[in-house]
């Protein structure tokens, strides 16, 4: 139980790469994609004569078969019985109309028998009058023409145009009925036999027989036949537990190789559990979307992979973002039949792509880095398929379709970027542009109540940004962190001689201890403001250790005199810390002590600023305050040598030469 409490963080990072791993195998084809799924922007067949392996009956889909359904459903004919029952009954009070009436009986006979002799049928809905009917005779069942009959409505305005001007007491329509009555269940009957009768296949694919040969054009048929014929190709009910493992094991392999890369090449990131979680994740979403591009036939060349260097670089480095685009494209290429095309495509596109935002500074990069990708695409396919392809395919502007929507889609990478940056707390270049704004609220409160500390924090970010420059880190991140460090000093800002004026300070009426204290405190108070707006950590990390664990020293040695000497006392003089992390978090400290201690020089020339440099530098050293970071003696002799010459700048002092 010891062990793993001790080893959870590399146990956390063995399990996502197994669970990732798992997640990968089960996605993966069944077996090797064969052949080359079209879409409707592949205008020509390039590749070799496509030629049937075995006889494959082609399915309708299942839009055509609607359509069918629909399309019988609408012709299905009508079927209507004949019934003289109600006829009969009427016809016989008819005949007593001869004895009552006989002039009238006269008048309506001929009449009467006309509408009888065609047949009086039942109306139907006018949504289904175009439809055949037929009319059930004893034995079998006739074709008719619903016009050739008469309905109630239609024989009683025959009646009234014949009788208009004869006068009738006698009620006439009384004596019109029905005779061929709807059958609807008959109907039913005969629609669902034909349901049943419809195929549902469309084609017979013979075995040799010629699907489509090299250079023809495309049409929605030959792209129809040709990717089902590889979906029967590629289709695989078989599951076998032996071969998922070994694809697990395969996919086991290529994960794995990330975290090796990371442990060996990239220790900070290896060390949080975070940052790894984030890169196996980008993986798991790129896999997972080329899955399904896959499964349901779309475009998968439209899939924006550049995205995946642009993302890693934003927040890591160009090495990391190479390297995690690499095992994309590894694990994504089991999706595709010609995987050299799509190793070539996807892998140049995304160096291409780092050249672009190596630096990255400017939104307007990302546009850059969209249009870059495109040519890059282009550029590859068009050599590729002149070399080993068909050129009829490079002439065809449908071929591009899905380079230019892939690069259209890379500009998701901004909202991607502030997404990202929300769910996981990592910080951009763009975020800490913005943070270096003079404008931003923290920044404009020290410019305004603290100006002395605001110029300091502005001299201390130059010379921190110029150190990280040369010895390797991030300039814009050391630069943002300079500007915030000292924001705890907007809390009793004329205790620091910074910000005081004719000489008087605070602490010549006040205890050694307390002055301490307050000094002290402006580390405390600048954590709780950076997180009261909402700062970064990454930032706050520079206010936690800009002074590490070291002691008020002034103060300190005043107490001293007044006789406290015990370990007990002499504590309340240090600071919190942590003590510095990172290069950038150690050039910080070194900038910030050498920045403010060059403002009690009494005199600047060459020699006292480089004791002053040393003196510093070598006191942070002897306190350990370096033993975190990955800085190195090469690295503080360069900082050394830039700090002063950049103090000599500031205060116009002349190199002194040999007379």
């Amino acid at each position: 139980m010891s062990y793993i409490r001790a080893k959870h963080n590399l146990i956390f990072k063995l399990f996502i790469v197994v669970f990732c791993s798992f997640l990968f195998a089960l996605m993966l084809p069944y077996k090797e994609i064969k052949g080359h799924r079209v879409d409707v922007f592949t205008a020509v067949w390039v590749y070799e004569d496509l030629i049937a392996e075995q006889n494959l009956l082609i399915q309708k889909s299942i839009d055509e078969l609607k359509k069918e359904r629909k399309q019988l459903q609408k012709e299905s004919p009508l079927f209507f019985e004949i019934n003289t029952s109600e006829k009969d009954q009427k016809l016989a009070a008819f005949e007593l109309l001869k004895k009552s009436n006989l002039s009238q009986y006269q008048r309506l006979k001929p009449l009467i028998d006309s509408i009888y002799n065609r047949g009086v049928i039942e109306s139907i809905d006018d949504s289904i009058f175009n439809q055949s009917i037929f009319i059930n005779l004893s034995k079998y069942s006739e074709p008719a023409n619903y016009n050739d009959f008469f309905t109630i409505k239609s024989a009683a305005d025959f009646l009234n145009k014949k009788l208009l001007s004869t006068n009738l007491n006698q009620d006439y329509l009384s004596f019109i009925s029905i005779t061929h009555y709807l059958n609807p269940t008959q109907a039913e009957l005969y629609l669902k036999s034909k349901m049943e009768q419809i195929s549902i296949y469309k084609d017979v694919l013979k075995k040799g027989q010629v699907i489509v040969k090299k250079g023809d054009a495309l049409t929605n048929s030959k792209r129809f036949l040709i990717n089902e014929y590889f979906s029967f190709l590629n289709h695989n009910n078989e599951v076998s537990i032996f071969k998922f493992i070994f694809k697990w094991s395969l996919t086991f392999i290529i994960s794995i190789v990330l975290l090796f890369f990371l442990a060996f090449f990239r220790k900070s990131i290896f060390g949080q559990n975070k940052q790894v979680a984030f890169l196996y994740l980008l993986m798991l979403c790129s896999f997972f979307i080329t899955y399904i591009f896959n499964k349901y036939g779309l475009m998968i060349f439209a899939i924006p992979f550049a995205l995946v260097p642009i993302i890693v670089r934003v927040f890591f480095d160009s090495r990391t973002a190479l390297f995690t685009h690499l095992m994309v494209v590894l694990l994504c290429s089991f999706f595709v039949a010609d995987k050299l095309e799509f190793f070539l495509l996807q892998l140049i596109t995304g160096i291409g792509t780092l050249f672009s935002i190596a630096d990255m500074r400017k939104r307007q990069q990302l546009l850059n880095a969209s249009a870059l990708v495109f040519v890059f695409y282009v550029l590859i396919f068009v050599s590729y398929q002149l070399g080993f392809g068909t050129q009829q395919t490079v002439t065809k502007i449908s071929s591009y379709v899905p380079f230019a929507i892939s690069s259209m889609l890379v500009l998701l990478a901004y909202p991607l970027i502030y997404f990202t940056e929300k769910l996981f707390g990592f910080i951009s270049d763009f975020k800490l542009l913005e943070l270096c704004d003079l404008n931003q609220p923290l920044l404009r409160m020290l410019s305004k109540d603290v100006p002395g500390t605001f110029q300091h924090s502005l001299q201390v970010a130059n010379l921190a940004e110029e150190a990280i420059y040369y010895i390797g880190g991030n300039s814009l991140l050391v630069r943002s962190g300079a500007m915030y460090h000292d924001i705890g000093k907007l809390q009793n800002p004329y205790f620091y001689s910074e910000n005081q004026a004719n000489g008087f300070s605070p602490h010549q009426e006040i205890d050694p201890l307390e002055s301490a204290q307050i000094i002290i405190n402006h580390v405390i108070f600048g954590i709780e403001l950076a997180k009261k707006h909402h700062l970064p950590e990454q930032i706050i990390d520079f206010i936690r250790t800009h002074h590490g664990t070291t002691s008020v020293e002034y103060f300190l040695d005043i107490s001293k005199k007044q006789g406290r000497d015990s370990i007990t006392e002499l504590n309340k003089f240090k600071y919190p810390g942590p003590i510095p992390f990172s290069k950038e978090t150690a050039v910080l400290m070194i900038a910030d002590a050498v920045e403010a201690a060059s403002r009690s020089l009494k005199s600047y020339d060459a020699k006292s600023i480089s004791n002053l440099v040393d003196t510093i530098i070598e006191y942070k050293i002897s306190k350990n305050q370096f033993i975190n970071s990955d800085i190195t003696f090469k690295d503080i002799t360069t900082i050394k040598k830039i700090f002063k010459k950049r103090l000599m700048n500031i205060f116009h002092v002349r190199t002194e030469y040999p007379s």
